[in-house]
């Protein structure tokens, strides 16, 4: 009985509603610095590259690492989050949760295809991690290998965006639409 009162929730837990704000705003950044740094021209002074990659790959690793962490508390906290409200019809519930697994799973993806991309670039200075130093090199330098892992990156990251758009939408949605209705989520994780 303690436990059915307990999964219905009407909040993620502080953790959880943390995480998925300092997320969003690492991989928003990610992100629009991947495209800018990407768009630069070759004429640019070496000062803004090396500005640019190196935080990108290290905050990179580190969207990875609190992927990672979200997963970990969502395991632990499985019984005491909020269900999917039953206002959704079908193809809604379905929606979101194709939605989410998607943005997760590419969460954990897009970091390992950049790790790769990075590792296998013949060019590469490596990946740093804040005061940790750079991190091991994955895979021999082979720039046929690079240009799939650029690739992987890249595109990765666009369907990434365009999931979050859909996110933020299907939220708007249900904010404005359904407001203080059972399917207004929003306040579960703010």
């Amino acid at each position: 009985m303690q436990e059915d009162t307990e999964r219905k929730s009407p909040k993620y837990p502080l953790s959880m509603r943390i995480l998925h704000w300092l997320r969003a705003v690492i991989i928003l950044g990610l992100i629009w610095s991947g495209w800018y740094m990407t768009s630069l021209p070759d004429s640019t002074p070496i000062a803004k590259f090396e500005f640019f990659y190196p935080n990108h790959k290290q905050f990179g690793v580190l969207a990875w690492l609190l992927a990672v962490l979200h997963l970990l508390i969502r395991w632990q906290k499985r019984r005491v989050l909020p269900q999917t409200p039953d206002g959704l019809t079908g193809w809604e519930r379905t929606l979101s949760h194709v939605v989410h697994r998607l943005i997760m799973t590419l969460t954990l993806l897009i970091p390992i295809f950049g790790y790769s991309m990075s590792s296998s670039f013949t060019q590469s200075d490596g990946v740093p991690f804040f005061f940790f130093g750079h991190l091991p090199e994955l895979l021999p330098k082979n720039d046929e290998a690079f240009a799939l892992f650029q690739a992987l990156h890249e595109y990765s990251a666009y369907l990434l965006l365009a999931l979050i758009v859909l996110h933020v939408a299907g939220a708007a949605k249900h904010r404005l639409q359904d407001k203080g209705g059972e399917t207004d989520v929003l306040s579960r994780m703010l």
